[in-house]
């Protein structure tokens, strides 16, 4: 049969199809609906588990693989921090297989840290540039494996020592590009270098370096590159440090320093030892139920309006089975009655997907106002429409194919 044929008996036929579909229009118009409600959280899902499958994936400037982290709290009463502090840190940085160490007050990425506001100006009645706070020495850029871009590191002699409800900063601070190019948005980065910045409204620091890269504590906030690094130790109990190893060494690292460090001061605990691996495991764990969670649900979606397509199609076969049979007697092909079938439910399908695309535009609108998620791309709606019609027409063949089996026969019957 030619095209302008095969063009001309689907015209012919849409007029009975739509006939027909009027006299069962609750089954077509329930199934309609089930291919738009599910084409809307689909194609919604997918676009959500995209963008939380970026942000797992996001840069977080340091070398996740080969460092760890961990925690040394003091409890006897002659305990002094800045000694054992001191003490650890020397055993560390010349332990075999570690590059280098640092005490830190957070770990990026864990979701627990400290944020300060920053301005450029002080006493000035405007919002101030929300930041995460890294308290390190000069081993601090070395240890997370960040890269000065502009200015320099922290001597020795510009770390300070913070004590217990201390509210005082020191006057030197390094930033990250974006946290410069937040604060300073009208100059290039590199002339953020030597700026004064004000923490607390009126203290202030001047800034003497800026780093490539390196993201806060908290994986969902919006701007988690604004870092500032402050060149401190801390007299707390409670010690945390970062460590960075040779590539390959960290598993074997981690073992002998817990031992180590353990019998090296009997007054205090070594606990919540961690790769940096497993600590954004664990941070990220909202993202990855969001992912299993959507991802379950759209399979049962399909798989339901899958078979909901299937039981009216079915459905519709058995109450017009004499009139297939009469059909097939005046010379209908099996292809043509397959055809009638697969283009009902075309026609369906099509009904559905325009709805289901007004819906996911709707509910993609709700979510940008009500959780601040980004509008979403464009491709996303007939990628989703595409999806849904090969869905409709897959799941309506085999039935379309039953009733094309129909002997001829089966016309010249009585019920």
């Amino acid at each position: 049969m030619s095209n302008t044929q095969t063009s001309s008996s689907v015209n012919w036929e849409i007029g009975p199809i739509f006939r027909a579909m009027l006299r069962n229009k609750v089954g077509a118009i329930l199934i309609a609906l089930q291919i738009a409600v599910t084409m809307t959280i689909i194609v919604n899902s997918v676009y959500i588990i995209v963008e939380r499958s970026k942000e797992m994936q996001r840069d977080s400037g340091i070398d996740n693989q080969n460092s760890f982290s961990l925690n040394s709290v003091g409890f006897a009463e002659n305990f002094n921090t800045p000694v054992t502090v001191e003490e650890d840190l020397n055993i560390l940085r010349t332990l075999p297989g570690i590059v280098d160490a640092v005490q830190i007050n957070a770990i990026p990425n864990s979701g627990s840290g400290w944020s300060m506001g920053l301005k450029t100006q002080s006493g000035v009645e405007h919002d101030a540039v929300g930041t995460a706070v890294y308290m390190v020495d000069e081993h601090g850029i070395n240890a997370l494996d960040v890269e000065i871009i502009a200015g320099e590191n922290f001597t020795a002699t510009d770390i300070g020592l913070r004590v217990v409800g201390q509210i005082t900063w020191p006057n030197k601070t390094i930033l990250t590009k974006a946290m410069a190019e937040n604060l300073f948005p009208d100059i290039p980065y590199s002339s953020v270098v030597g700026k004064t910045v004000y923490i607390n409204d009126v203290d202030p620091m001047i800034v003497i370096g800026i780093i490539d890269k390196l993201q806060a504590p908290w994986v969902g906030w919006n701007n988690l590159e604004n870092v500032m690094l402050s060149p401190e130790r801390m007299d707390f109990k409670g010690s945390r440090y970062f460590i960075r190893t040779e590539p390959g060494q960290r598993d074997r690292v981690m073992k002998q320093v817990e031992e180590l460090l353990a019998n090296s001061n009997t007054g205090r605990i070594i606990q919540g030892m961690r790769s940096i691996e497993e600590t954004r495991e664990r941070s990220y764990r909202g993202h990855t139920a969001m992912i299993k969670i959507l991802t379950t649900v759209m399979i049962i979606l399909t798989i339901v309006t899958a078979l909901g397509i299937v039981g009216l199609a079915s459905f519709s076969v058995n109450q017009r089975k004499k009139q297939i049979g009469t059909r097939r007697a005046l010379g209908a092909s099996q292809s043509a009655i397959v055809r009638y079938f697969m283009l009902e439910n075309f026609l369906i399908s099509s009904i559905g997907v325009v709805l289901g695309a007004v819906l996911t535009i709707a509910l993609n609108i709700l979510l940008v106002n009500t959780f601040g998620l980004d509008r979403i791309d464009w491709f996303y709606i007939p990628v989703g429409m595409l999806v849904l019609w090969i869905v409709g027409q897959g799941a309506v063949f085999g039935p379309a194919k039953k009733a094309a089996n129909i002997p001829p026969a089966l016309a010249t019957r009585t019920v």
